[in-house]
């Protein structure tokens, strides 16, 4: 059979890919729950700009400023999303090259580090956002009709 020698190395890769496939369910978990803040502003959102109407002159600023912030929020939770879809795709060419590797027989170790780097990178920029948002959220009032 042609194959019988890549058999081991395909085992191995195997082995190697694990790991890229556990980073690949955390940063799943971390969509997970953006997506739910994401959602959850988004109906803050909604529901502070269908009260605007019967506000009265005093509350207007305070849920307009509310408002402002939730902004913000969405385009923190918008971008960190953004940065963990691209660190899983990394991590998931990553696990396809390593595969390609094997068969090919070639030394494609510069691309996959290289690759594991950016998804790193990527996901680092995901975290930091992630933060950002959960600090305006944690430091801003909330506008409560009177």
């Amino acid at each position: 059979m042609a194959f019988d020698p890549h058999i081991p190395e395909i085992a191995g890769v195997i082995q190697l890919a694990i790991a890229p496939v556990f980073m690949l369910t955390a940063v799943g978990t971390v969509i997970g729950a953006l997506n739910i803040r994401l959602g959850r502003a988004v109906d803050r959102r909604r529901e502070l700009e269908e009260r605007l109407a019967a506000m009265s002159q005093d509350e207007l600023p305070s849920a307009q400023e509310e408002l402002a912030t939730i902004a913000r929020r969405i385009r923190f939770v918008y971008l960190s999303i953004v940065f963990a879809v691209i660190s899983a795709l990394f991590v998931a060419m990553l696990i396809v090259a390593a595969f390609v590797g094997a068969f090919v027989r070639t030394d494609i170790s510069p691309t996959i580090a290289g690759m594991f780097v950016c998804a790193m990178l990527a996901l680092i920029v995901c975290l930091l956002l992630f933060l950002r948002e959960i600090f305006l959220a944690v430091s801003t009032p909330r506008h409560v009709p009177r």
